[in-house]
């Protein structure tokens, strides 16, 4: 990998593999909707700003480009409607791919949330089971993969599935570690919820393997063993040093906190995760994927602990000043 064209790369996956390019002389070009907030990125990440090439959002205003490897790691995780993730997880994303050369090799990166929660009496969804998206987040996510499919038979484009993220430049676990150091920590239903994760540093390494190989997909990605709502807390709390106690709040109170969410925009803007739409990947007790099929075609398996992923993600707060 040579030439890459990365889109989000102001965001989480795209900033750290932005580092991992730049330590191997890859020459990246990133097309984003504010250059400034491109070059705050790479000085709070320490990368010269000639390390990316800054480019228009739309396709329609880029130069000739001709990356040998495009990452599309871009998308809209929280929304007031479903029509603004369609319009950028769906329909950006297909005119950013019809702008690449032909013979480009692209990695979309899609979501768990396109299959949806672990079917009922099996311990992992596969490939093999049927998608059922649960918001408007997956629902985008699974038409953007089956548009790619439809509309570039011919393409080397592989669909990349991760779970849960966690690691260093997640600004979605700063109200976990702010939660984890009080004395009372909350979490959602009084029955233990059970989810795949991935440190970003394993994400990275998957895409990196997957650029290696012609493939397609989709395929989940996940941690060897998956990890529970109370041991996820329980980690945040020993990286943030905290000692308190988590209660269990009730669903139905949790429904009752969503409703309210969505009729306050201040709130919508605090707690985008606690809209009715996207609260309801909160009601299942199991989300959580195999990665065996991605891991018999790749040289590829997780390696970064939860406790590592969570202490890497704490660090980089208390070092931009953020904790």
């Amino acid at each position: 990998m040579k030439h890459l064209l990365l889109t989000g790369a102001t965001g989480f996956v795209g900033r750290n593999l932005l580092l991992r390019a730049h330590s191997q002389g890859i020459r990246v070009l990133a097309p984003v909707r504010s250059a400034e907030r491109l070059r705050r990125c790479l000085a709070e990440d320490g990368l010269p700003a000639e390390s990316v090439t800054p480019m228009a959002a739309e396709p329609a205003e880029w130069p000739a480009v001709s990356p040998a490897h495009a990452v599309l790691c871009a998308g809209v995780l929280f929304a007031r409607t479903r029509e603004e993730y369609f319009s950028v997880n769906l329909e950006w994303t297909l005119r950013v791919i019809r702008a690449l050369p032909p013979e480009c090799r692209v990695i979309v990166i899609s979501s768990q949330s396109a299959g949806g929660p672990t079917p009922e009496g099996t311990l992992a969804r596969s490939e093999a089971d049927a998608d059922r998206p649960i918001t408007w987040y997956g629902e985008s996510k699974l038409a953007l993969e089956r548009a790619v499919r439809q509309e570039f038979p011919g393409r080397s484009i592989t669909i990349l599935r991760p779970p849960m993220i966690l690691g260093a430049r997640d600004s979605a676990t700063l109200p976990l570690f702010q939660m984890a150091r009080g004395g009372i920590r909350t979490k959602p239903g009084l029955r233990t919820k059970f989810f795949s994760y991935l440190s970003v540093d394993d994400v990275v390494d998957a895409i990196f393997a997957a650029a290696s190989l012609d493939l397609s997909g989709p395929f989940y990605l996940a941690s060897t063993s998956p990890v529970s709502d109370l041991e996820l807390i329980a980690s945040a709390a020993r990286a943030a040093g905290g000692r308190g106690v988590t209660v269990r709040i009730p669903l139905p109170l949790v429904r009752i906190m969503a409703a309210a969410v969505d009729t306050v925009p201040a709130w919508r803007d605090a707690m985008p995760s606690l809209t009715r739409d996207r609260a309801r990947e909160i009601w299942p007790d199991r989300w959580v994927v195999d990665s065996a099929r991605f891991q018999s075609v790749c040289e590829w398996s997780p390696r970064v602990s939860l406790d590592e992923a969570l202490a890497s993600a704490h660090a980089h707060f208390r070092a931009i000043g953020s904790l």
